[in-house]
């Protein structure tokens, strides 16, 4: 009992420093609210908006069609403009879409005849272009189709293929992108926190109160370890309810419950980390530098950001030992698919072996540093 008093109250403690600390303060909301709205909505990963131009050399009834099946959201009403126009529009990024249909274009599907339509892109807009080709290639085919009176679904195959987008029927980034960059900022600042609180210690002098105190290094580290996970925790359900369900309007399938019991076992992992690079370093400087190393690659192999079986094979195994990567795993699998804990116990089982095994390993870093700081 004694033991567990005096963990809580250095943790309570390590919650006073961090009040006073309005850097971290800052930061911490940050991250938690503006950081994942901006990423949400000011990196969309689907078509929005795309400017488009129509030279229209035809004036026919399906010309007509086709530029009047050009609609927000996806695209901006186009404008019609002259062959002539094309090059010095397009230099001047005025549009990232023109299509030019050519004279006789009607005649010549009631003919029979494949016209061509020239559809230049600007590719310098990368994502937008991309999707933007195919959503072209697709109002194409359906509005011709329709006017010929076939079925769209029939026209290219004797196969009639339906899909069924599950999880995000409407393909809207912002619901991937806002819940995994809400994943992203929890490995990050509980790296960021717990090893600052240990560097913040030594620089202000504190650490020597601490260590001529009886106090084990065991309780200063699970101290820092819950005061500095419970902070995540906490801004963890305030972002996912306010900023990724309120203001975002994602809906969320599965268990809040269940996502901050799977957030706490990693939390444990996390803290211990950021404890352990602290050990290393000897400024926060160097504490940076040491983080952008470990937690960068680890957070952008882990499948957060592309699938981790789209990496190479030895990459997927050395991922398999890294606790993040089970951790996006279960986060979309509760998240996204509402999934149960008959299903995400393999992963919460492999966090906390994992993250506990890692755990040891930095309170005998932290042991050691202690140690040779009493001597």
């Amino acid at each position: 009992m004694r033991q567990l008093e005096n963990i809580y109250r250095l943790g309570v403690k390590e919650l006073f420093s961090l009040r006073r600390d309005v850097v971290l303060l800052a930061l911490i909301v940050w991250a938690f609210s503006l950081s994942i709205y901006t990423a949400a909505t000011g990196m969309p990963q689907d078509l929005r908006n795309g400017s488009i131009a129509i030279v229209d050399e035809d004036r026919s009834q399906l010309s007509t069609r086709i530029r009047q099946a050009f609609l927000p959201p996806f695209f901006q009403t186009p404008e019609l403009i002259s062959f002539a126009e094309i090059d010095p529009a397009m230099g001047a990024g005025q549009y990232t879409f023109v299509l030019v249909i050519p004279d006789r274009f009607q005649a010549d599907i009631l003919a029979g005849r494949r016209p061509a339509v020239q559809v230049n892109i600007d590719a310098t807009a990368m994502m937008q272009a991309g999707i933007g080709d195919r959503y072209i290639r697709n109002i194409l085919a359906q509005e011709t189709t329709t006017f010929l009176g076939t079925d769209p679904d029939e026209a290219a195959s004797p196969v009639r293929l339906t899909v069924r987008y599950a999880f995000n029927p409407n393909l809207t980034s912002a619901w991937f992108t806002s819940l995994m960059q809400l994943v992203q900022q929890i490995t990050m600042l509980s790296m960021v926190l717990s090893g600052a609180a240990l560097i913040r210690e030594r620089e202000h002098g504190t650490i020597e109160h601490l260590l001529v105190m009886p106090l084990t290094p065991f309780e200063i580290m699970m101290a820092k370890i819950w005061a500095n996970g419970l902070v995540i925790l906490v801004a963890t359900g305030l972002s996912l309810v306010l900023v990724v369900e309120l203001s975002l309007q994602v809906p969320i399938a599965g268990s809040r419950t269940l996502f901050l019991a799977g957030t706490v076992l990693y939390l444990f992992f996390s803290t211990a980390l950021g404890i352990f690079l602290a050990t290393l370093a000897r400024s926060m400087p160097q504490f940076g530098l040491l983080f952008m190393l470990v937690a960068l690659p680890m957070i952008l192999l882990s499948g957060g950001n592309t699938p981790i079986e789209s990496q190479p094979e030895y990459l997927q195994t050395i991922m398999q030992a890294v606790p993040t990567t089970h951790f996006v795993s279960f986060s979309q699998a509760i998240l996204y698919r509402g999934a149960g804990l008959d299903i995400v116990w393999p992963d919460f089982a492999l966090v906390a072996g994992i993250g506990g095994l890692f755990f040891a390993l930095s309170a005998a870093r932290f042991r050691k540093s202690i140690t040779v700081m009493r001597s």
